[in-house]
């Protein structure tokens, strides 16, 4: 694979279990013209995934001091972010290695930033806490296990909260909290209760995500097969009994020769 479809390649076999083929479609769609847009203003793909990681870290502050209406705006800018700097580096021809690595690591920062956060905000309910960081490790774990896919030389196994999953599940119940505490307002609940779209939110993530962590995991222990390499045999050669004069003068075997044998590439 060329360096150039590296990049390239991880925009284009975006799928979901979860979200539907026409909802990404249209996102992939209307994300399209943005980048049509962004570059007509020179606006480079590593600029926008360093940007996506700024705003992640402002994201990351609003929700630690319970600010989700404008978190949640933060975060869907960040996130929109992680799309268009493929779409852009596609159509600009500037796809490369180091783009991938640079878009897969500021995807790992924006994620912790999200969920560290959140993982602050509860920082008084330890059972909450214990929440956000298990799905912040679902997070990572899924993230592996394509990364580990596709260093074996392995197809990406399927599986639920993706990325993209995992953004529109945070973003939707940050988005949702302030809806919550208004109607709840007035009412004297926990908490908790309070941010139930947050909770929930969270709580799938960390379900859902480290169950799909340990298949994908098991499915490429199962699958995955190590190369075969032909084993070499050296064969000391026998000792050439003399000649005489009624026998033909025979080649004699140089020491230390080696041979393949019969099962030579018969598997270790």
């Amino acid at each position: 694979m060329s360096h150039a479809s590296v990049r390239v390649k991880a925009t284009e076999t975006r799928s979901s279990l979860v979200l539907p083929r026409a909802l990404l479609d249209a996102a992939l769609w209307c994300l399209d013209h943005v980048a049509g847009a962004l570059i007509a203003l020179g606006v480079t793909a590593n600029a926008i995934t360093v940007s996506s990681v700024v705003l992640a870290a402002g994201a990351g502050g609003l929700l630690c001091f319970g600010q989700f209406g404008w978190a949640a705006v933060v975060m869907v800018a960040a996130s929109l972010g992680d799309a268009l700097d493929g779409l852009v580096a596609r159509r600009t021809g500037t796809a490369s290695v180091a783009g991938a690595l640079l878009d897969s690591s500021i995807d790992r920062y924006e994620e912790f930033l999200f969920l560290g956060g959140i993982a602050l905000y509860f920082r008084d309910s330890p059972w909450l806490l214990a929440l956000t960081l298990a799905a912040l490790a679902g997070s990572f774990m899924v993230s592996y296990g394509s990364a580990k896919a596709e260093a074996l030389g392995v197809p990406v196994p399927p599986g639920a909260m993706r990325r993209a999953e995992r953004a529109v599940c945070l973003c939707l119940g940050v988005g949702l909290t302030p809806v919550s505490v208004w109607v709840a307002r007035g009412v004297d609940l926990p908490a908790w209760a309070v941010r139930t779209p947050l909770v929930v939110a969270v709580g799938l993530i960390a379900v859902v995500a480290n169950v799909s962590a340990i298949r994908r995991l098991r499915f490429l222990g199962r699958s995955y097969k190590a190369p075969t390499r032909p084993n070499l045999v050296v064969v000391r050669p026998l000792p050439v009994p003399a000649r005489t004069e009624e026998e033909p003068e025979a080649e004699s075997m140089s020491e230390g020769q080696v041979v393949a044998a019969s099962h030579a590439f018969r598997a270790p």
